[in-house]
């Protein structure tokens, strides 16, 4: 079901009526607000505060300004700076509460719009991104989102056909401290955060940039020539992929539970080899069919699993014991001590599930099953859509 998203004012987000959960605020909308009230006081010599912008799909938040500095010329040209709170919602992200800040400076007729990386903004440094390598980390909508902005206050200042020729420089306090919790060093991008959004609104708990973060690390591995990249549900898995596999860190993709979002975009932007490292339990819910294994939107099947221990030759009161295990593991443990090879099961039909997903793209599939310590406790060999 879609949401409405209602007008907000002073950078609060609007509370959503049946879920209790608000939307918030990209890093790139808060640039452009930004960037909007800097260069509208650059023209006029006043801040307008609040500023209103409007998102890629027509809805008009407004945005308290919490720093302003307008700059007279002297040795150089004049600057105005503004800064804007971001406010994340009720969506669980670091950089929630992050100032985000905008420089505008004027240049000569004819330059356009030119971007700037301020402090706490990260450079692209690794190719594979939608931005050339040496560019500041402001994504293309919010590039194109703050030019248009700037082209609407140049024309209500000079009128039509005005055009703004000015350098943006957008910074975060903090930013390149808040960038370690993220993808970024990974991705190549050193010094900070990136200027995000598509659409200006941080949906709660839609975990998008994670799946964005996920994409472009695909794109960074097949730039820098990885034929072969791990999936991994967490860092101790990742540590396995790495110790059986020798993978460089640009060949890592931080998973998590987003097992779908992997196998989707490596089906349209193939690598030769996929491996997929994880938790026993995670996994077998990747081997029931599940493709977001997060616990709150699938849980562990003991009576799949307790099928599964039938097939490698459980008898039934083994197979009983699995389907009434409280956990996944103990159903594990059960079948060990059976001498079943359960973790074995799980991990060849994981692989074959995510086979079924890649849809005979070119994409060999192996799959690691590991417990709480790190043991491996389940393989399954490379298989590709030939079988």
């Amino acid at each position: 079901m879609g949401e409405t998203q209602p007008k907000a004012t002073g950078g609060r987000s609007a509370q959503l009526a049946h879920t209790g959960l608000r939307h918030g605020w990209t890093t790139g909308a808060c640039a452009t607000a930004a960037s909007t009230a800097a260069y509208t006081a650059l023209l006029r010599g006043e801040f307008p505060d609040p500023v209103t912008i409007t998102l890629p799909k027509g809805q008009t938040p407004s945005f308290a300004l919490a720093v302003e500095e307008l700059t007279a010329a002297g040795a150089g040209p004049a600057t105005a700076m503004a800064g804007v709170v971001k406010d994340a919602g009720d969506d669980p992200d670091v950089t929630h509460g992050a100032l985000v800040r905008a420089t505008v400076r004027a240049l000569p007729a004819g330059s356009g719009v030119v971007f700037a990386a301020g402090p706490g903004v990260g450079t692209v440094t690794r190719p594979g991104l939608p931005l050339d390598v040496g560019e500041p980390a402001i994504n293309p909508v919010p590039r194109q989102m703050i030019r248009e902005h700037l082209a609407r206050v140049a024309e209500a200042h000079a009128g039509s056909g005005a055009t703004a020729d000015v350098e943006v420089e957008v910074s975060v306090d903090h930013g390149e401290e808040i960038a370690r919790s993220t993808w970024n060093p990974r991705l190549g991008i050193l010094g900070g955060l990136s200027i995000l959004g598509t659409t200006g609104i941080v949906v709660p708990y839609s975990c998008s940039a994670w799946i964005d973060s996920i994409r472009r690390g695909v794109d960074v591995a097949r730039a820098a020539g990885r034929r072969h990249v791990a999936g991994c549900t967490g860092s101790t898995s990742e540590k396995v992929a790495v110790a059986l596999h020798h993978l460089p860190e640009d060949a890592l993709l931080d998973m998590g539970d987003f097992a779908g979002a992997v196998l989707k975009y490596i089906r349209r932007h193939p690598v030769d080899r996929l491996t997929i490292c994880g938790g026993f339990a995670k996994l077998s819910k990747l081997a029931a069919g599940h493709l977001d294994l997060h616990s709150a939107r699938s849980q562990v099947d003991k009576g799949f699993l307790a099928e599964l221990a039938r097939q490698g030759g459980a008898d039934e009161a083994l197979a009983e014991a699995v389907a009434g295990a409280n956990t996944g593991l103990a159903a594990l443990q059960l079948c060990a001590a059976a001498g079943v090879p359960l973790g074995d099961l799980v991990a060849a039909t994981a692989r074959d599930a995510s086979l079924g997903v890649l849809r005979g793209a070119p994409v060999a599939v192996d799959v690691i099953c590991i417990d709480r310590a790190g043991l491996v406790v389940g393989r399954a060999e490379p298989r590709g859509p030939g079988g």
